[in-house]
């Protein structure tokens, strides 16, 4: 009863405005709990996920490694435990890789370009893509590097076909049987040693003795057969340097722009 009666005179003082607003709440209250069912609705609980997802950001994984040596071309990378064998790596330099060996602690890659531009410690990360080029007509006459970015200076290459690196070589059933002729243009060779189309020929021989002039030659001929109406008699030609100067490919381009091959 004591307390009672020690309660009864706050209560007594509270102001008026507060005893008139009471209603009001009470009434709020009822609407809240009858909207409450609305709230449970699949409808508004969906929306609201896509308020709240559209909002957060999403956070993204990279597995990176480190560089453990480089050398001749080859990195050794350490951390890359979940990385393909044939996929794209980006050093932190911004050259990219190949990925060949995996070894049980590191992975050997191959670099595309200056190796020393990479240093020991290096970051790595994983592209998370098989290493593709692209690949077309729109390619032909054009100057590409290994990845297939052009580098003759003639713009962007605008192909939307892409095909990977490592793809198997048909084998022997598959491919169709050699049984035409293709014309080098050096009499010596056509009437002595004959080349047919779809043929591997290995042309051996000393430094400076025209390994690489059988070739061109070999490519400057066909241009009167690419330019004829004969849709079989057409051969298309792809020259790859491997190891060659800068200044033996500019004069190979400069020489095949000349000739229009």
């Amino acid at each position: 009863m004591a307390l009672l009666r020690a309660v009864f005179p706050l209560v007594s003082k509270v102001p008026s405005c507060f005893l008139k607003a009471a209603p009001l709440l009470s009434k709020a209250g009822r609407c809240l709990s009858t909207s409450s069912n609305y709230a449970q609705s699949p409808e508004f609980s969906s929306i609201l996920e896509e308020r709240i997802l559209g909002q957060a950001q999403q956070a993204e994984l990279e597995e990176t490694g480190r560089v453990l040596s480089i050398g001749d071309g080859i990195a050794r990378v350490y951390g890359l435990k979940n990385i393909q064998a044939e996929e794209m790596v980006e050093f932190s330099s911004g050259l990219k890789g190949m990925a060949l060996n995996l070894e049980p602690d590191n992975v050997g890659v191959v670099v595309f370009g200056n190796d020393k531009l990479i240093k020991e410690g290096d970051i790595v990360k994983r592209a998370g893509a098989i290493v593709d080029v692209p690949v077309g007509e729109e390619l032909l006459g054009r100057v590409v590097d290994a990845l297939g970015s052009p580098i003759d200076g003639l713009g962007a290459i605008s192909t939307k076909q892409r095909r990977r690196v490592g793809v198997k070589a048909p084998g022997i059933i598959p491919r169709t049987s050699v049984k035409e002729p293709m014309q080098t243009g050096m009499k010596a060779v056509d009437s002595l040693v004959p080349i047919g189309r779809g043929q591997r020929e290995l042309i051996i021989g000393d430094r400076q003795t025209g390994k690489t002039a059988i070739a061109i030659d070999t490519i400057i001929n066909q241009k009167r057969f690419n330019e004829g109406a004969d849709e079989k008699k057409k051969l298309f030609c792809i020259y790859v340097a491997i190891g060659q100067k800068r200044s033996t490919v500019a004069q190979l381009v400069r020489r095949l722009t000349i000739a229009g091959a």
